[in-house]
């Protein structure tokens, strides 16, 4: 059995296209930076931090209308919500949707240093010195917090995030670098570490499990030359690990061994981002969006996009995958059988651009945009994609938006700038 990632040809494999996007330039270049070690500290506690700074509203500009709705937050006229609170923060981010996250009652932004604050009122609970990797992500699994080291010595560092302070540490070994934690499950962290030649240099990475117990490495495989350790996107299902990068190779391996059970060179995927469901891994593709079966790579299902159309970046939302295309048009659609259970005009009917990132409390879908003023955060009526509100801090930032929630308030992240809406 193959265990390294490869490229397979194939009639299905079309010319890689297009050039890379502001985006993914900038995700690029922030995966790509080695920065000088930082000098360590211990985790503060600092309720009113001079790098977070309450600001009271979210812009000067008015919140933008939506169509009339109900819940969501919004006003009896289908206004924008008031900011529970705005704060600016830290945040250095590079448009990727684990950059914001939320867990035991604080919000997270990647950014240096790393600042918790307090998701009711915004004050920092506490703070990481030295703060996130340039590029890595902010992978949360087993009440734990994981982050690459920022001194760059190799480690892999567990935190709770509920206070900060430090609970499990791994070290992949003294040949390779930058290991970057990229999916996490019950019994093991997974990491993407480059291999070090003699010289200093690297061409090659390696794809490992940690023990998320013990830190030891359960399995540890090198991929193949040409492969990318930026721009990875994974996740865990079972015993299966699939992921992605900007290579448009698409792999799955077995979470037990690190075998590769099958991989596929992808054509057209959306910055390498997909979804899974079950057994499934639902890939975008431009006109086309394919399901595989995570256990043999053998598709379940496909939809197809209007004539020059291409799917965005999907997601599945308490078991509906939601996504849109290039003309705004926003779907629904059953993650199991590929069958569209409603579909949406109201984007463009609008003149807004389509979201890039989904969450959901109660009966309303909020979508986060990429850099178009057009957008931010969009509130939608879950079960027909009618727009109700939207939400642009009016600042004219180039960082794309990010979306999280703790079912209480949608955080929405722009640039540095942090708000919170109820919901």
């Amino acid at each position: 059995m193959a265990t390294r990632d490869s490229t397979p040809n194939s009639k299905s494999s079309e010319r890689l296209w297009s050039s890379p996007s502001r985006r993914q330039a900038l995700r690029l270049a922030g995966g790509g930076l080695v920065l000088a070690a930082l000098t360590t500290g211990a985790v503060g506690c600092d309720e009113d931090a001079e790098n977070v700074e309450d600001t009271g509203r979210s812009g000067d500009d008015k919140p933008k209308e939506g169509s009339k709705g109900s819940s969501g937050g919004a006003g009896d006229d289908g206004r924008a919500p008031e900011p529970l609170w705005t704060k600016t923060t830290s945040a250095e981010t590079y448009g990727d949707n684990d950059e914001l996250v939320t867990a035991a009652g604080v919000v997270i932004a990647s950014g240096r240093p790393l600042a918790a604050l307090d998701a009711a009122t915004g004050r920092q609970k506490w703070s990481l010195p030295g703060g996130a990797i340039p590029g890595a992500p902010l992978l949360l699994g087993n009440d734990t917090l994981y982050l690459a080291s920022d001194e760059y010595d190799g480690s892999v560092i567990g935190y709770d995030p509920a206070s900060g302070k430090e609970t499990w540490r791994s070290h992949l070994g003294e040949g390779y670098r930058q290991p970057r934690p990229v999916a996490v499950d019950e019994g093991q962290v997974y990491v993407v570490a480059e291999v070090l030649e003699d010289d200093g240099s690297s061409r090659t990475n390696v794809i490992a499990a940690l023990d998320s117990t013990t830190g030891t490495i359960a399995w540890k495989e090198q991929r193949d030359t040409g492969t990318e350790q930026n721009g990875i996107h994974a996740a865990v299902r079972g015993r299966h690990l699939v992921y992605t990068d900007f290579k448009r190779n698409l792999t799955v391996r077995d979470t037990a061994t690190g075998n590769q059970v099958w991989t596929h060179k992808t054509t057209k995927t959306n910055y390498g981002y997909f979804a899974v469901h079950e057994d499934l891994v639902i890939v975008p593709q431009g006109r086309n969006l394919q399901a595989f079966h995570l256990s043999d790579g053998r598709e379940k299902w496909s939809l197809e996009a209007s004539e020059f159309a291409s799917f965005k970046e999907p997601a599945v939302v308490e078991d509906m995958l939601y996504l849109a295309d290039s003309t705004r048009t926003l779907r629904a659609v059953d993650p199991r059988t590929g069958k569209v259970r409603w579909q949406s005009q109201a984007l463009a009917e609008a003149g807004l651009q389509a979201p890039r990132q989904y969450v959901k409390t109660g009966g309303t879908l909020y979508g986060a945009t990429d850099l178009d003023d057009k957008g931010g955060v969009i509130a939608m009526d879950a079960q027909t994609g009618d727009v109700r509100w939207t939400f642009n801090d009016g600042t004219g930032d180039y960082h794309a938006w990010l979306v999280a929630t703790d079912g209480k308030r949608v955080f929405a992240l722009h640039g540095t700038r942090l708000h919170a809406l109820g919901v």
